[in-house]
């Protein structure tokens, strides 16, 4: 079986702030699994992934499940980088 290590880690999304005529850019990068795998039995294990890998392509179903602990993506860590960009055609 051929394993392919694909990482969905980054989006970047735009958007204009409502205070100024700025645009901000966000990438969202998710890290570390944060599952606790003995929540059942009252304890606290996880199982050391360190990195979300998407298990398919984008913009499909299974490119929501981390290929290397089949974890969701909501248990990993997000990471969010924002980015102002300053609109130079309003300058006074």
């Amino acid at each position: 079986m051929n394993m392919k290590k694909k990482q969905i880690a980054i989006r970047r999304e735009g958007y204009y702030s409502r205070s100024s005529s700025a645009q901000i850019f966000e990438s969202v990068r998710y890290g570390e699994c944060r599952k606790n795998h003995a929540a059942g039995i009252g304890g606290y294990a996880v199982d050391g992934c360190r990195e979300f890998m998407a298990g398919g392509d984008e913009g499909t179903v299974e490119a929501l499940t981390c290929a290397a602990c089949n974890c969701h993506r909501n248990f990993h860590r997000r990471e969010v980088d924002a980015e102002v960009v300053c609109d130079s055609s309003s300058s006074r």
